[in-house]
């Protein structure tokens, strides 16, 4: 039976760190992905109102093979400035793509969450100095969910989003891992049962004493281009090449579409980064007609869309009402 990582999150993949930084009087945030030694990288997006940053670089065909970090940030378009400071802080450590022998470029893809409006001025003050704090609080140890990074300021079906995590370990020992800043248009509870969508998830009773009896959703908001947006990075330790990372991505948004309903609409950016760190080969297996590891990608991918599913309901649970948003915690009941 599969079974959660050491700490449940998204470092659990090992060369795996995450960092936040915080503003709560501006209801923003940002969340910072890093990979020290280095990752390869795929992406896919589904949302029609994407804010991303060298994602292009990902596709298969492109020249970087591997990125050292990704940049999660509220701020809507201003919040790409926060990318700036991720690369100038690993520049500065001499983090990046080999240039000449001396300089290295730090390959940084970046998306960003609508949270517009949610603080005291409409535009949060989102710089390069939110994107260094995130790095300079990061590591590979538990990761800080909830009303953190990224998620501060975010909203879901009417109620407060956040930033969630979770993990788990295959049978072969292969490690699996999400992180998302739940942002969405659609909600993450079934308004006739008034409980999660994908509770059934629940892995090594994660949830347990945090999911309560059904309760009642306030009415959904209505909705405008762009005001919402589920970031999401899955990783794994599984040796994978870009195409590969990239089909697991493809994969990993049926978790975000399983969780909250409706995903990937005109109003949201919908996006999911796969990373790999490359410290376990992919189990191969035998056939002429099969791809040597093709099931093995057909696993991970189920598995990393299990886990931003589950993900997803983290960061529901871990809110606090706050910005005129009530958390889950505080819904009343059926």
């Amino acid at each position: 039976m599969h079974r959660p990582g050491k700490t449940n999150g998204l470092t659990d993949v090992p060369g795996i760190w995450v960092g936040h930084y915080t503003d709560t009087a501006a209801a923003s945030g940002t969340t910072v992905v890093m990979c020290p030694y280095g990752a390869v990288a795929g992406v896919d997006i589904r949302g029609a109102a994407p804010g991303t940053r060298e994602t292009d670089l990902l596709a298969p065909e492109n020249l970087v093979e591997k990125i050292q970090a990704v940049c999660l940030s509220g701020g809507s378009v201003f919040g790409l400035a926060a990318a700036d400071g991720v690369v100038r802080y690993l520049e500065s450590r001499g983090i990046g793509f080999p240039l000449d022998g001396i300089h290295v470029a730090p390959i940084v893809p970046a998306a960003v969450l609508y949270d517009l409006g949610r603080g005291p001025e409409f535009r949060p003050p989102v710089d390069t100095g939110w994107g260094d704090a995130a790095c300079r609080s990061a590591g590979p140890g538990p990761v800080k969910t909830g009303c953190v990074g990224a998620g501060t300021g975010a909203m879901s079906g009417g109620i407060r989003g956040g930033l969630g995590t979770a993990s788990v370990v295959l049978d072969t020992g292969i490690a699996v891992a999400a992180l998302v800043a739940v942002n969405s248009l659609g909600s993450t509870i079934n308004p006739a049962t008034g409980t999660f969508w994908e509770a059934r998830l629940e892995t090594g009773k994660e949830f347990a004493g945090c999911i309560r009896h059904p309760v009642m959703l306030p009415a959904p908001p209505a909705g405008a281009p762009g005001e919402n947006t589920t970031l999401a990075v899955v990783a794994t330790d599984a040796v994978l090449v870009k195409a590969q990372a990239k089909k697991i991505a493809m994969m990993a948004h049926d978790g975000m579409a399983r969780a909250i309903r409706p995903a990937h609409t005109m109003f949201d950016g919908d996006i999911v980064f796969c990373l790999s760190t490359g410290k376990r080969p992919l189990p191969e297996t035998p056939g002429f007609f099969a791809a040597p590891a093709a099931q093995t990608i057909n696993d991970l991918g189920h598995a990393a869309a299990d886990c931003l599913a589950r993900a997803i309901i983290r960061g529901i649970l871990d809110t606090e009402s706050g910005y005129g948003l009530t958390a889950y915690r505080d819904l009343k009941k059926q």
